[in-house]
């Protein structure tokens, strides 16, 4: 076990820690990659389309909230996978599971879009 870091050295090396996740995540997963294009799309949309600060942060919530979910669903399917890579009810339904947060997180999207942009 390492030793505790403290401090600034704790921030940056979790830091460091999370932007090797963000990098593998993105050179591995396809959903991820999706996403965050998703998300370079619709920030700056929200920016422009919304007429406030409140509107703007509440079309932009849901989008950080979906990368959020994909990014703890592709965690739990590595992990699935590393406990084992043969096909199991447990592992599957864990995955589904994971996956339908996803699909939530999406349709938490379109709802709010739609509910903040139409007149």
């Amino acid at each position: 076990m390492k030793p505790s870091q403290k401090g600034l050295m704790r921030i940056v090396r979790a830091t460091g820690n999370s932007l090797r996740g963000l990098r593998v995540a993105l050179q591995s997963e396809a959903a991820v990659r999706q996403d965050c294009l998703l998300a370079v799309v619709l920030i700056p949309l929200a920016l422009w389309l919304g007429d406030s600060g409140v509107e703007r942060a509440v079309l932009i919530l849901p989008v950080l909230v979906l990368l959020i979910v994909e990014f703890l669903n592709s965690a739990i399917e590595a992990t699935v996978d590393r406990i084992s890579p043969e096909l199991h009810e447990l592992s599957g339904k864990a995955k589904d599971i994971a996956s339908t947060a996803v699909m939530f997180s999406l349709i938490s999207i379109a709802a709010t879009w739609l509910l903040v942009l139409l007149p």
